[in-house]
C-alpha cells in the first residue's frame, strides 16, 4: 500500500518505524492440501513508535493486530516491509533483514507480555525457572546471582520473594500475568510489545495490571506496543491509537483526537460501540451492513467500501493511502478532510 505517512520528528525519538509490514499465509484446501490462495493477515502496516510512548493498536479480532505485533517482534517471520528498530549503542537496524545469529542480539531490547496468562507459562517450571529463563538463555546470571535478580524482579510487579520455589498452578490469573511481566522486564528491554495483556482477567484485575505497567512505566522509561480490542483500556493507557482493519492500519492519531474527532468512518463505527458511562445517553448504534471482509479474498479498492456508508464509487477501485489530514493524524480515506464523524463524546 502506497503511503505517505512519516513520523515528522527526528531519528532520535523514535524507537520503533514499521514500514510496508507485510504476513501473508497460503491457504490449503481439499484431500491433497492444494494452494487455493493468500491469507494477507497483515497487509502493508505503517506505524511508528516514540521512545517512552504507549501505541495503542485496536482493531475487531481477526483483524491482524496480534499477527502484526508478533512479526514485529519477528515471532512470525515476515512476508515484506521493514521492520526498523533504535538499538542502543547501535542506530537503526532493520529487524525483517536480520538472521537469528544477529537478531539473538536484539532481543534483549524487545519483550512481549502474552495475552493467556495460562498457556504462556510452562506448568512444569518453577517460578524461578520461569522468570530467570532469559537471564539463563542470554548469559547474563546465575547461582545467587540469578536467584538475587529473580527475587528483585518479583518484588517490582508485586510479588513476595518466597513464591520462587511455586508452580503457575499455585497462582491466580492475575498473579500470574505479574509473573509474565517479570519475565518481560528481567533483561531491562526498551520496548514491549503487550498482546492483550488484560483481556482475559477479571476487570478489577485489569484495572491492578495496567496500573502496574503503567508505574513500571515511568520506572524504567518503558515503551509500548498495546494491542487490545477493548477501547476504553486502550484510551486509558494510550498516548496515541491506530486502528487496524483486514490487515491495514486505517487511522492513527493521537489518543483524544481519534476518540473524540475520528476521521475514518470505520473508526467512527468502533467508537459508537463504546458505552457510555451515562444511562440518560441514548446514542443511536452505527450499524454496519455486511460482514468483515476476508483477508483471503479483500474487495478491490478500499477494503471497507462495502459496509461503508459514505463510500462512492472511487472507493471501490482506488486504495486509499494513509496520510496526514492534520497534524499527526493519519487517514485511509478518499473523504477524510470532507466528512464530519462522529466520536463517543458527541451528543
Amino acid at each position: 500500500m502506497t503511503t505517505t505517512a512519516a513520523p515528522k520528528v527526528s531519528d532520535n525519538e523514535l524507537l520503533l518505524e514499521v514500514k510496508g509490514l507485510k504476513k501473508y499465509y497460503p491457504a490449503r484446501g481439499g484431500f491433497i492440501r492444494r494452494g487455493t490462495g493468500t491469507v494477507k493477515a497483515v497487509d502493508g502496516v505503517d506505524l511508528f513508535v516514540r521512545k517512552g510512548e504507549t501505541l495503542g493498536l485496536v482493531g475487531e479480532s481477526g483483524c491482524g493486530k496480534t499477527t502484526a505485533g508478533r512479526t514485529i517482534i519477528r515471532l512470525l517471520e515476515p512476508t515484506a516491509g521493514e521492520i526498523r528498530f533504535n538499538l542502543a549503542g547501535k542506530g537503526w537496524v532493520d529487524l525483517a533483514k536480520m538472521d537469528r545469529r544477529h537478531l539473538q542480539q536484539v532481543r534483549p531490547h524487545m519483550q512481549i507480555i502474552f495475552q493467556d496468562p495460562f498457556s504462556s507459562l510452562d506448568a512444569r517450571m518453577t517460578v524461578e525457572r520461569i522468570v530467570g529463563e532469559p537471564l539463563v538463555i542470554n548469559h547474563v546470571a546465575s547461582g545467587q546471582a540469578l536467584k538475587d535478580r529473580v527475587a528483585e524482579l518479583l518484588r517490582v510487579v508485586g510479588m513476595r520473594p518466597e513464591y520462587m520455589s511455586r508452580y503457575p498452578h499455585a497462582f491466580s490469573g492475575g498473579q500470574r500475568q505479574r509473573l509474565g511481566i517479570a519475565r518481560a522486564l528481567a533483561l531491562n528491554p526498551s520496548m514491549i510489545i503487550c498482546d492483550e495483556p488484560v483481556s482475559a482477567l477479571d476487570v478489577s484485575i485489569q484495572a491492578q495490571v495496567l496500573s502496574l505497567l503503567e508505574d513500571l512505566q515511568q520506572k524504567f522509561g518503558l515503551t509500548y506496543l498495546f494491542v487490545a480490542h477493548d477501547l476504553s483500556v486502550v484510551e486509558h493507557i494510550s498516548n496515541r491509537v491506530a486502528v487496524m482493519y483486514v490487515g491495514r492500519v486505517v487511522e492513527l492519531a493521537k489518543t483524544e483526537e481519534l476518540y473524540y474527532a475520528p476521521k475514518h468512518p470505520y473508526t467512527e463505527a468502533l467508537m459508537a460501540a463504546v458505552p457510555k458511562p451515562d444511562p440518560r445517553r441514548r446514542d443511536r448504534p452505527i450499524k454496519l451492513p455486511g460482514e468483515v471482509a476476508s483477508p483471503l479474498n479483500p474487495p478491490s479498492g478500499c477494503y471497507f467500501h462495502p459496509r461503508c456508508r459514505y463510500a462512492k464509487s472511487i472507493c471501490s477501485v482506488e486504495t486509499p493511502p494513509l496520510v496526514e489530514v492534520s497534524p499527526e493524524h493519519y487517514s485511509a480515506c478518499h473523504f477524510s478532510k470532507e466528512l464530519t464523524l462522529r466520536g463517543v463524546s458527541t451528543k
